[in-house]
């Protein structure tokens, strides 16, 4: 398994690819997974190996090519542990199974390393050695199948230049009639595909395997509500935990691939930010997803997001510590080339000191104050509302990564102190979606006042307060007697009380005149997040 990995994820999907490349695909096993990785953890404490790296694309081939780059390397193919009889050399060399990795060991250490893998039933080899001689020598049964200069390996093809090119989109911004009540576009958004409870997919996998899940994909006093990360507890003798979470939106990529990029790299982090942790300790990884990069403006797209992450690592001040792509994502069939749009996924970890300060984004309490952080801008480009409409927009959202971590900065001030007692970060529907989340994970209800929700936009209307997807904003609760010192803690950044929890179960939003723009049962609601996906 895993023959050509590499080359069939850089090549064109076909009606034949299925049976073609079946070959290519890794066939893993987690079990396995796990005793190596932990074999290794103890190996790296007993300080047993200098150099490490995984097999990843290309295998061996790119394990061993790139740690000997600048010395040599001589392997020796057929003491290869094999999970498949009768593979030749050249497969052997390629194939990307999975569970490994290369190890570069000092020869004094070999023994205690190899005894160290057999008492934890891990598989481990020596199939060769690096040398001085600025060679890759590959031998399979005493015959030198291989012998080539490091230089020409690493730099005897000449880089590829291709030409990149992207122009605007051109598109206007929509100009829609207002509404009365906006609570059937509510119920719409809900059970949107992209909105919809995602319960039915997660409870197929165990999310909780050691019992180490402190912050689990669905929250809420049901379990049934979204969370906006996990947090998992790795050592059972520590109180530090690990964040996880992602930030992905290809509608913004239609309009701009390079705020899209921005924009991603903002939702992982502020998901952070709303589970109780902090950019002290982050990083991140990138997984670009994009068509065929022969073609000028499908390069251009992606040159133009890879600028849009430079430029969000440096103002987030959050390194990328490593990533993925997967190009050529296109299928031809009646003569056409289908290509998907260009996507990036944005993952973010980062270490919490103490579990018991994670926070979920279901309401805690009737009574409570409601706070927004953050300013609404008119930025309804790419919006789960306009794309209701069929609309994609103009003003995708836009903002500063270096006051965006200003706002992140001061609320988890407020978080480390226990001032919040739920967070959500406000992404995929804007306000009222968020608000809805909350409250049907809770089963409470909340009055809310769309006139005190901070703005910038010329012309302001209910529909662009409850639905723009602005970056860096955050909904809060907070009890009343913490009200003063949370307040003190963010009064430099945008923020309002816009509202408090209620028993009545029901969600009501007033608009900027006043008027009870949206008002619903909170199970009604409830019912139309979860009822697409309930297969």
């Amino acid at each position: 398994d895993g023959i050509h990995g590499a080359t069939f994820s850089s090549g064109e999907l076909t009606r034949e690819s299925e049976v073609i490349s079946s070959s290519a695909v890794q066939i893993g096993n987690a079990i396995t997974e796990k005793k190596m990785v932990d074999c290794i953890i103890k190996a790296r404490d007993r300080n047993l190996y200098k150099a490490i790296t995984d097999c990843g694309a290309g295998g061996l081939s790119s394990a061993i090519g790139e740690t000997a780059k600048d010395i040599g390397a001589r392997v020796y193919l057929d003491k290869v542990p094999l999970k498949y009889k009768g593979l030749s050399y050249t497969e052997i060399w390629i194939s990307e199974s999975q569970e490994r990795m290369v190890l570069g060991v000092d020869k004094n250490k070999v023994e205690a390393l190899l005894e160290l893998f057999k008492s934890e039933d891990v598989e481990a080899t020596v199939i060769g050695e690096y040398t001085d001689t600025k060679k890759l020598e590959l031998y399979y049964q005493n015959h030198l199948v291989c012998n080539l200069d490091m230089q020409f390996l690493h730099n005897g093809i000449p880089k590829l230049k291709k030409k990149a090119r992207w122009s605007p989109v051109d598109i206007k911004e929509p100009h829609l009639k207002e509404e009365n009540d906006y609570t059937e576009i509510l119920h719409k958004l809900l059970s949107s595909y992209d909105i919809a409870s995602k319960e039915w997919i997660i409870r197929q996998y165990d999310h909780e395997v050691q019992g180490g899940s402190v912050l689990k994909p669905l929250g809420g006093i049901n379990n049934d509500g979204p969370n906006d990360a996990a947090c998992i507890k790795p050592l059972f003798d520590s109180r530090k935990g690990l964040i996880i979470s992602c930030g992905i939106n290809p509608y913004y990529g239609m309009i701009d691939p390079y705020w899209m990029a921005v924009n991603v790299v903002d939702e992982a982090l502020r998901q952070i930010i709303a589970s109780g942790g902090d950019l002290d300790r982050v990083a991140m990884l990138d997984n670009f997803c994009w068509g065929n990069p022969d073609d000028e403006e499908q390069l251009g797209g992606l040159v133009r997001a890879s600028i849009g992450c430079y430029d969000a690592s440096l103002g987030y001040e959050v390194p990328f510590i490593s990533g993925k792509d997967s190009l050529n994502n296109e299928f031809r069939t009646k003569g056409k080339t289908i290509s998907i749009p260009g996507t990036l996924l944005i993952s973010a970890l980062a270490i919490i000191d103490d579990v018991g300060r994670t926070l979920s984004s279901d309401f805690k309490e009737e009574g409570n104050l409601i706070y927004i952080v953050g300013k609404t801008k008119d930025e309804l480009g790419g919006s789960a509302y306009y794309r209701l409409k069929g609309l994609l927009g103009k003003n995708v959202p836009k903002g500063e990564p270096k006051k965006s971590r200003i706002i992140m900065e001061a609320l988890a001030r407020a978080s480390k102190r226990r001032l919040i007692e739920s967070c959500h970060d406000i992404s995929d529907g804007g306000l009222a979606v968020c608000l809805s989340e909350m409250s049907i994970a809770a089963n409470l209800g909340i009055e809310i006042d769309l006139s005190k929700v901070p703005y910038d936009m010329e012309n302001a209307r209910d529909d662009k307060i409850l639905f723009s997807e602005s970056m860096t904003r955050f909904i809060c609760e907070v009890k009343e007697e913490n009200r003063e010192e949370f307040e003190r803690l963010i009064k430099d950044i945008p923020f309002s009380q816009i509202g408090k929890t209620t028993k009545n179960e029901r969600l009501k939003i007033y608009g900027l005149d006043r008027n009870l723009v949206i008002s619903e049962d909170i199970y009604k609601l409830k019912e139309s997040w979860q009822q697409p996906l309930r297969w």
